[in-house]
């Protein structure tokens, strides 16, 4: 799952109060009680930073259900590979945390709970379903290890307290509580991905450059190029160069033919959507799905975008993308840069 989605629940929800831990040690379930208690919620919709049997985000689900069993957990897929014991795939045992790398960015970012047989369960984006570790196509490639954490003692925590919508608008004073982006501006905000103005404004229209989305593209990524940035039209000290370079080595955003990176050049929705699904996998996340989102009117089979501009659509979590009309050549904004990122960061 996300390397930080601990983050983006905090941002989602903006808690107003400091966590307070209380530690109360319980005997640990036994492996086969996990597992069991795993299944129960076959079926359970996904739903970002979601933490209960409404709606389950993967390691929110994960933790959940080891809570309830009286063993603790952190709450990210990275965090949790850092715990327990470490097992060969030849000796897992129901009950087992797998991992999985590089399903939408490098590194750890999945978890799933092992149920023998080879099969695990886990949610994903169409919900709390299993997978076969050796011979699903997108999973088994994916695989990067096990724990075993059954003897983990749990520790309790106090309930959070969130903010209401109204004082969730108030982040930014030109954000109104039903704009369709505005979960996704805080999430991001909060986490470092897209930032507000000085004035206390986000300026949700304003339109993002190529330069800009490297850089906050790649304040999620975290790559780094080997070489230093090569462009006429980036200087070796911007404040941009390292993650130009980064993405264009990594194939997400490239520069053009003439030596330029277009560093000052508008991004239409079409290069957004196409970046954000070579930065996150957008095709993979629904590949083999029942297509959830019709067609767009404007967007035609043979557009050079159209299968992650679908992709996006159908992953998007914020309504932002569920139009008519995709409009291909309009310059992307600030705020429909947010709901894609969030979404493809979401939905994996």
């Amino acid at each position: 799952m996300k390397i930080r989605v601990y983050q983006l629940v905090m941002a989602v929800f903006l808690i107003s109060t400091i966590q307070i831990t209380t530690f109360n040690k319980v005997s640990a379930a036994s492996s086969n009680e996990i597992a069991s208690y795993a299944v129960k919620f076959y079926g359970t919709p996904y739903q970002f930073g979601g933490t209960t049997p409404s709606g389950f985000d993967c390691s929110g689900y994960i933790r959940y259900v080891f809570n309830k069993l009286n063993i603790s957990l952190p709450r990210t897929s990275e965090d949790q590979f850092k715990v327990g014991t470490s097992v060969s795939k030849e000796d897992l045992m129901p009950g087992d945390l797998v991992f999985f790398a590089n399903t939408y960015k490098k590194g750890i970012s999945h978890t799933g709970i092992y149920l023998g047989n080879n099969e695990f369960i886990s949610a994903k984006s169409r919900g709390v379903l299993k997978a076969n570790l050796k011979t699903d196509p997108y999973w088994a490639p994916k695989y990067a290890g096990a724990k075993r954490v059954a003897s983990i003692s749990k520790v309790a925590f106090d309930s959070l307290q969130s903010q209401s919508d109204e004082q969730m608008s108030e982040v930014f004073k030109d954000l109104p509580v039903e704009h369709p982006a505005l979960g996704a501006i805080i999430a991001l905000n909060e986490i470092g991905v897209i930032k507000g103005y000085e004035d206390s404004t986000f300026k949700p229209e304003k339109t993002i450059t190529r330069g800009q989305a490297a850089a906050m593209i790649n304040r999620e990524l975290k790559l780094k190029a080997s070489t230093e940035v090569t462009f006429t039209d980036v200087a070796p000290d911007h404040q941009y160069a390292a993650d130009i370079a980064a993405l264009n080595e990594a194939g997400i955003l490239q520069g053009y033919s003439t030596g330029e990176f277009g560093i000052k050049d508008k991004l239409t929705r079409a290069h957004l959507a196409a970046i954000v699904d070579r930065a996150f996998d957008l095709q993979k996340q629904v590949d083999g799905t029942v297509p959830s989102a019709p067609n767009y009117n404007d967007v035609p089979t043979s557009h050079w975008a159209s299968e992650a501009i679908h992709a996006l659509k159908t992953l998007d979590q914020t309504t932002v993308f569920q139009t008519k009309n995709f409009n291909i050549g309009k310059e992307a904004t600030r705020a429909e840069f947010s709901a894609a990122v969030y979404s493809a960061i979401s939905g994996s």
